[in-house]
């Protein structure tokens, strides 16, 4: 039998489509309206850079299709442009149907410059003229002046002049700089008023041409080809250089994708298309009218966000402060609270800056550590994690840390943050070759009353100030000597050279992660058939893997219930009979981004519970270092258990997949509604057992979750 498997690229477009949902949802604050359009657009950005250049790649080189997904590159190329299609559609009713004119209610308008009074007009020339005409550099077109280099993302203007001596019409182009705010306020009073800088250009070209005829100008902006290429490469002799080679040569990608102006004429098209074809790679089809996006909306929406952090608190999500994780309340020494129990901690809803910078600020300080090892995916400028590792370091503790150069467009940032660190005289290291380390742990080894002792941090997310309050994430603290064993093993295969294979309690990838998981999901089919029921929870943000679908397909026809809670890219198909009738899809979708990882299997009445950093996707498994911890400590149990039915049980932020592939959102129908962020913000671990979660068991015939312990 064909495995039933959803393509990867339309399931990730309907995940951006529930982003979007998020947009036209009335009951969602209006600037956080706003702010959901603006990552629409950055998400479609990104994808048109990576996965919609990979495929035109592999059409160029003749690729054919990947079992176990049902469409070729050029098929699903074809879908793609259906469906995106579908989302510009949506996406422009969004803004100017809905949102733009239900903000202009408000006192929030964008203005173009036609509506501009003449006060209002001598105003913005007057700071054209101080601010914009000084970083402007008009681009002609001719034989002596060559189609110019136009980077990736850049907003432009192309420009028809006329010569009023020789009657020749030219071509110019005219970046719209990202140094100056995309929108430019206008006084007026009781209201937020902008201008398009774009608007104010076009306004002001005269200035830039001057003797010339500026005919009409149109805005455009294209997409460039910006993976890294690294699978050529075979043991660089620099890594840290060859990342800024190619992060330096992606500006250089080829052109995937170009949008104009719907008004743009064919002529100015034309020109664009073949001038944007050119690419000395020749590793894409050339552009072609297909891959051009008529907008009649403004380009580039991601600029929206300027907009939408707006200080106006009636149109803004209510403040949210998290709370200090009980275990760290009292003040007493970090290393003394870990030393009596393990502590998990929840980010955003616990403190970010009170659990995980506080115990890197204590191991700096702290007379008795001897070492810090981290790992470091993205992270976010001067923070007190940078900070505390540097004055570690000063203060002569051993500090190592891995570095992840190829983390997608953090890679300058992270060259940065590598070169301040070695400054200091931090050991940084790069990680294994072939493989992108995205296990977040760190590691502190101190020197206590009764020996040395490690001491160990384990996370579902990055070790970054900024998304910490933005993204959900699970980390455990604990001083396990396994654990710390492991870690030990971990960051010596990390730093040194080694095959290091065996881990006592991680789970590793690529080392193991893929067959552990295999296990844990064929033991609850084992369960199943031997009446002892089968029970699994896994939350992640992505499920690609065909192995595993293949795998959780056998678990449910062997009888084991299976709920996946799935953010983003899901190519499983549940509901299916004699395939998958006991499996269940929800994502959810709202004021955080959910980025936890958590399994739970119920493993015949003796649960385990697992959080780490990897999706079960085959680059995690295979070319990725990641690490998943057991959560042996049963009083979390409880708590990891009421994360997952909060999440089952959300009737207001859940969207569910169904067998035929659609996602629906669910609605409370009358009944109480559930939203999971919430519940969260009143309680970092949902509080009591949701309402409704254990009755939608009983009607799906599941059986009952494992007894709640709670944590004081």
């Amino acid at each position: 039998m064909t495995l039933p498997y959803l393509n990867r690229e339309l399931s990730w477009l309907d995940f951006n489509a529930r982003v979007l949902e998020e947009a036209l949802d009335a009951r969602v604050p209006l600037l956080e309206r706003l702010k959901f359009l603006a990552i629409f657009s950055t998400n479609l950005d990104e994808f048109y850079m990576v996965r919609v250049a990979g495929l035109r790649r592999k059409v160029t080189s003749g690729a054919g299709q990947y079992p176990p997904d049902p469409l070729s590159p050029t098929e699903q190329l074809e879908a793609i442009r259906t469906r995106v299609h579908e989302l510009l559609q949506r996406r422009h009713h969004a803004l100017h149907a809905l949102v733009l004119r239900e903000l202009e209610e408000k006192g929030i308008k964008l203005v173009p410059m036609t509506l501009l009074d003449d006060d209002e007009r001598r105003r913005m020339h007057a700071y054209f003229e101080a601010q914009v005409f000084p970083v402007l550099t008009p681009l002609a077109v001719d034989p002596g002046h060559p189609f110019p280099y136009i980077s990736n993302l850049s907003l432009s203007l192309a420009v028809a002049i006329g010569d009023p001596d020789s009657g020749k019409e030219h071509f110019a182009r005219v970046k719209v700089p990202r140094s100056l705010p995309r929108w430019v306020p206008i006084d007026r009073a009781g209201e937020h008023c902008f201008v398009p800088l774009e608007d104010v250009i076009g306004a002001h070209l005269g200035t830039l041409f001057p003797g010339m005829n500026v005919k009409r100008w149109f805005t455009f902006r294209i997409t460039r080809y910006s993976d890294l290429d690294l699978g050529q490469i075979d043991q660089p002799d620099d890594l840290l250089e060859t990342i800024e080679q190619q992060v330096f040569q992606r500006r250089f990608g080829e052109v995937v994708r170009l949008e104009v102006q719907r008004d743009m004429p064919e002529s100015m098209r034309q020109l664009l298309l073949e001038e944007l074809s050119e690419s000395e790679t020749q590793l894409v089809a050339p552009l072609s009218a297909r891959d051009v996006h008529d907008r009649d909306d403004l380009l580039e929406l991601g600029d929206l966000l300027q907009i939408a952090l707006l200080d106006v608190p009636d149109l803004r999500d209510a403040p949210y402060a998290p709370v200090v994780p009980a275990a760290f309340r009292d003040g007493r020494n970090m290393f003394d609270v870990i030393r009596e129990r393990d502590v998990l901690v929840h980010h955003p809803y616990e403190s970010f800056s009170s659990s995980v910078e506080a115990f890197l600020e204590a191991a700096s300080s702290d007379p008795q550590v001897l070492a810090i090892k981290l790992t470091l995916y993205r992270t976010s400028g001067d923070t007190a994690i940078v900070r505390a590792l540097t004055e570690a370091a000063e203060a002569g503790k051993q500090v190592a840390v891995i570095i992840e150069l190829q983390a997608r467009f953090d890679e300058q940032n992270n060259i940065t943050f590598a070169r301040t660190m070695e400054s200091y005289g931090i050991h940084v290291a790069y990680g294994l070759p072939g493989l992108k380390t995205h296990a977040k742990t760190v590691l502190v080894v101190r020197r206590d009353n009764d020996g040395i002792r490690r001491y160990v941090h384990v996370s579902t997310g990055n070790y970054n100030s900024k998304t910490a309050r933005l993204y959900t994430d699970i980390g455990l603290f604990t001083c396990h000597s396994q654990l710390g064993a492991d870690s030990s093993d971990l960051f010596n295969s990390l730093t040194g050279v080694s095959r290091q294979k065996f881990y006592r309690r991680l789970i590793m990838a690529p080392a193991n992660l893929r067959s552990r998981i295999l296990e844990l999901i064929e033991r609850e089919s084992a369960h199943a058939q031997a009446g002892r029921g089968g029970r699994i929870i896994a939350k992640m943000n992505a499920l690609v893997d065909p192995d595993v679908i293949a795998a959780l397909y056998r678990a449910s026809q062997a009888g084991v219930e299976i709920d996946l809670i799935v953010r983003g890219i899901c190519c499983l198909l549940p509901g299916l009979g004699g395939v998958s009738e006991r499996i269940r899809v929800v994502s959810i979708i709202g004021r955080f981004l959910e980025h936890s990882r958590i399994a739970y299997f119920a493993n015949g009445g003796n649960p385990e519970y697992y959080i780490g950093s990897a999706d079960w996707m085959p680059r995690n498994f295979d070319r990725r270092v990641e690490a998943m911890a057991p959560i042996d400590d049963v009083a979390w149990h409880g708590r990891l258990q009421r994360v997952l039915e909060t999440c089952l049980a959300d009737n207001r932020q859940a969207w569910e997949l169904g067998a035929d592939g659609t996602y629906r959102r669910r609605v409370a129908e009358g009944a109480e509604e559930r939203a999971t962020h919430a519940t969260m913000m009143r309680d970092p671990w949902g509080g009591a057992e949701p309402k409704g979660a254990l009755k939608a068991v009983a009607k799906r015939k599941r059986p009952p979750s494992p007894g709640a312990i709670t944590a004081d």
